[in-house]
């Protein structure tokens, strides 16, 4: 761990430390969700930074990693509109979640709306630099590194981008249920609806592609084809838990849940 700390440092120093303040930040929410009784839709408000801030921690860390792998690819460009962009959203959920307000979905003033659209900007910008990054990845050869473990980063990114997008699907129906107004469950952190559709579930399994492929395919698999099989199925349980919350359904079916308590 502490060799991958260091590597990390090596590769992008600028999205070391971003990533390090992202997981301080996220260890403060902690305390706050423990020590404060703010809530925001029913739950405490400050789950939502917590998250948000340890998203963003891993998206730069992973980013970080990967980039140091492209050919004549200026990283610092991308360094500084991570850095901005995810610091202002980081910055805005944090001050809405102390004062007990939405982040996401608040459009009750001028300004909160100007700042909600600024936030889905933001999303569509990293996600769009992403996605060039992702097809460096596609267009580029890489004869150090295993073949099975650069197509695990291209899936992954792909996967990726395309349900990043997806979260544009929660912003057009201000919503993130179907059935309820954005409802949510004691799951601790991530909050899921367990009686209606939730559209968080495939965005969160989409987006973490990018952490969980390569690592399947670098430390398990460590086979070009079953790298790829395995990207079609991920792909195939994010896409299959993105219709069932259309259809309004819950990711666990209420006998699913009776069973698990």
């Amino acid at each position: 761990m502490i060799s991958f700390i260091q590597e990390l440092k090596l590769r992008n120093e600028h999205l070391f430390y971003f990533g390090v303040f992202c997981i301080i930040l996220s260890i403060v929410c902690v305390v706050l969700t423990k020590t404060t009784t703010t809530e925001v839709q029913g739950v405490n408000a400050w789950f939502k930074p917590l998250k948000f801030a340890t998203s963003i921690g891993l998206f730069s860390w992973t980013m970080a990693w990967y980039c140091h792998y492209l050919l004549d690819f200026n990283v610092t460009p991308f360094n500084w509109t991570v850095i901005t962009l995810f610091g202002f959203e980081l910055v805005y959920i944090i001050f809405q979640a102390s004062k007990g307000q939405l982040s996401h979905f608040n459009i009750s003033t001028p300004t909160h709306s100007l700042l909600y659209s600024l936030m889905g900007l933001i999303a569509v910008l990293v996600t769009l630099y992403t996605a060039y990054i992702g097809f460096l990845f596609f267009t580029q050869s890489f004869p150090n590194l295993p073949v099975y473990y650069v197509w695990s980063i291209r899936l992954g990114i792909l996967i990726f981008v395309i349900f990043s997008f997806e979260g544009g699907l929660m912003g057009s129906r201000m919503n993130h249920s179907v059935g309820a107004i954005n409802d949510n469950s004691n799951w601790w952190i991530i909050g899921w609806s367990k009686t209606v559709g939730d559209l968080r579930v495939s965005h969160f399994i989409g987006m973490h592609a990018l952490q969980l492929l390569p690592f399947l395919s670098f430390y398990i698999f460590k086979n070009t084809k079953a790298t790829i099989i395995i990207s079609i199925l991920y792909a195939a349980l994010a896409t299959t838990t993105l219709a069932q919350a259309l259809n309004g359904k819950p990711i666990f079916t209420q006998n699913e849940q009776k069973e698990s308590e």
